[in-house]
């Protein structure tokens, strides 16, 4: 027979690493958004077909009311977490004492040795969105931008690759 300690050793996974609790106001709102709709209007509405499909009979058998349980307990995990991170995370609000210098929240033009243009902003770990071009503030590109002026140079080792700052703007992207 096997140990505990063995049965479960496959499904170990190890601690995230702690995120940042900094967040722009606009994911700041997001999340608040997707709490206020999660509890609301989503779960009140699985809660229902829950108890609809309960009413059925053998719920051993019943895949809605089993389906409906999975779906319920994936939204009370969401919004756990939510709540939770909603009373951890720091709204940065506002310019840095320097805005000639990356900062959370930045808007930064880097290019490349190929000379390819990017555009990043940098934001918290929740607002996470690369096709938007929104990257953590914990990521290594992020690490190695903040403190760095117009036309400083970053080296990222992993990649074997190095970029120029060419523009650092707090302006909201939609005007610019």
């Amino acid at each position: 027979m096997k140990s505990a300690h063995q049965r479960f050793a496959g499904r170990y996974r190890p601690p995230s690493p702690k995120r940042s609790p900094l967040i722009t106001p606009e994911g700041a709102a997001a999340l608040k958004k997707e709490l206020e709709n999660l509890w609301r209007n989503q779960r009140p509405v699985i809660t229902q077909a829950v108890s609809e499909a309960a009413a059925l009979g053998d719920r051993s058998e019943n895949a809605e009311y089993i389906y409906g349980k999975k779906m319920l307990r994936e939204i009370d995990s969401r919004i756990l977490y939510l709540q939770r991170r909603l009373d951890l995370i720091k709204v940065v609000d506002g310019l840095p004492a320097d805005p000639n210098k990356v900062y959370f929240g930045a808007w930064v033009t880097l290019i490349d040795d190929d000379d390819n243009e990017r555009h990043y902003r940098i934001v918290g770990a929740d607002e996470l969105n690369p096709s938007a071009g929104c990257i953590s503030i914990d990521s290594p590109l992020a690490l190695a931008l903040i403190g760095k002026q117009l036309d400083d140079r970053v080296e990222l080792n992993d990649l074997d690759r190095g970029y120029d700052i060419i523009a650092i703007n707090y302006v909201n992207a939609t005007s610019t």
